[in-house]
């Protein structure tokens, strides 16, 4: 995910700076939203690539405790 995120983010950036040189301002302002979601969403997806997986083990059915 996070590769796919940073092609976006290039991609964007290449985009801003075209609308800038048009000087589509409206334009600048909507991917500057765009990036600052992307960069929100890049930190989210770094912080899960950094937790670790708890090994929980493979269920087992409990004891019947009622002694039918």
């Amino acid at each position: 995910m996070l590769p796919r995120l940073a092609e976006i983010e290039k991609d964007l950036l290449l985009r801003r700076k075209q609308a800038q040189e048009e000087h589509w301002l409206g334009e600048v302002e909507g991917i500057d939203s765009t990036l600052t979601f992307l960069r929100a969403k890049q930190a989210a997806a770094a912080r899960l690539v950094k937790r670790t997986v708890a090994n929980l083990g493979i269920p087992r059915p409990r004891p019947d405790s009622a002694g039918a």
